[in-house]
């Protein structure tokens, strides 16, 4: 029997290095395969594997399929100072929502608030990295994303609407901002993936047939059902009204109006910034948020519970362990990159095992 570490691990400034030589080689620009890499390794080191390096080769088949325009045109349209609509021409999504969130921010410097939709763009990524993108700046980040009908909505007999994220980011003064990043389904299309690689059963009403009808075997689970039911699904399409039909590319309607070009993948978003001077002190803002988080976690521990967090604490823990220690990279995903390497002309980095 091997006794081969399940992972590897790779320092982060070595795998941002490397994923961004592949991503170059897969025929993105330097600026934006470096910006690009940037955004799976903040994923990647904060825990979340699934939009973190395993992306690499995921967006490798994009560009080369021509799904992702790897040169494109972005332009910024706007007819106000406090909104702008960024139009991706299929840039990949880490592309086009950090120029967005960099616009944001530009402008409610300016305006105190500013909102900037992001017009056909292709698979954003994390959300939780674009508004942490603002709040790094002091502002609060705001982030919404409608994408390809994937999941239930009730009373709809299968697939209605999207997986539809939302992010908030809030910067404190000591602490690590607060940011609440989800999605609005009980649980990600990836999630079903494993439990059907392990045989495990999925939880009550997370999951459904391709008709709809829940169930817990993985092997008959094709989608998501929404997150509180009629919740989540409502959600997910007030997010394709604030998201593509505000920017004039609907992706629901299209979807469902029996057009094969409805079927093609696109993604739409809206990120909001608020910048707190234009509320109040900032500075007393900051140290209020610093309050509000302490009071919570020194509330009383609920029997069986290890601790109080605010959302995104733990993450950014992880991120802290994972800079200091390296990422750890699964076999799969370490062998998809090295053959992607391979192929592309690019070295990998050294590695250790993962202990």
């Amino acid at each position: 029997m091997s006794n081969a570490p399940s992972k590897v691990l790779v320092p982060a400034e070595d795998l941002r290095t490397f994923s961004a030589a592949l991503l170059e080689k897969g025929g993105l620009s330097a600026e934006h395969a470096a910006t690009t890499a940037d955004v799976f390794v903040w994923a990647a080191l904060r825990g979340v594997d699934s939009h973190g390096i395993a992306r690499v080769p995921a967006y490798l088949e994009l560009l080369a399929k021509g799904v992702a325009n790897a040169r494109p045109e972005i332009t910024i349209e706007s007819t106000t100072p406090a909104a702008a609509v960024v139009d991706a021409d299929r840039a990949p999504g880490p592309v086009a929502l950090t120029a967005a969130a960099h616009e944001a921010v530009r402008r409610a410097r300016e305006t105190g608030i500013a909102s900037v939709g992001v017009r056909r763009t292709v698979h954003t990524g994390a959300i939780g990295y674009y508004v942490s993108e603002i709040a790094e700046q002091g502002l609060v980040g705001l982030g919404f994303v409608a994408g390809m009908p994937n999941m239930g909505y009730t009373g709809v007999k299968g697939a209605a609407v999207a997986t539809s994220p939302l992010a908030v980011a809030v910067p404190a003064r000591d602490q690590a901002p607060l940011l609440l990043d989800m999605a609005t389904a009980t649980i990600a299309l990836g999630k079903i993936r494993q439990a059907r690689a392990s045989g495990t059963p999925l939880p009550e009403g997370a999951a459904s047939t391709e008709d709809g009808t829940p169930t817990t075997d993985p092997e008959k689970a094709v989608m998501p059902l929404p997150l509180g039911g009629a919740k989540g699904s409502g959600m997910s399409l007030a997010f394709e009204l604030l998201t593509s039909v505000l920017v004039g590319a609907p992706i629901f309607s299209a979807f469902h109006s029996g057009d094969p070009k409805g079927r093609k993948h696109r993604q739409n978003a809206l990120l909001i910034a608020l910048d707190p001077a234009a509320f109040g002190d900032p500075e007393a803002f900051g140290a209020a948020v610093d309050g509000t988080l302490n009071t919570l976690k020194g509330l009383p521990v609920a029997d069986g519970a290890n601790g109080v967090y605010y959302p995104g604490e733990r993450s950014a823990g992880v991120a802290e362990l994972r800079a200091a220690q390296g990422v750890p990279v699964a076999p799969r995903v370490w062998r998809e990159l090295t053959e992607s390497a391979a192929r592309l002309g690019v070295t990998p980095p050294e590695t250790a095992p993962d202990a």
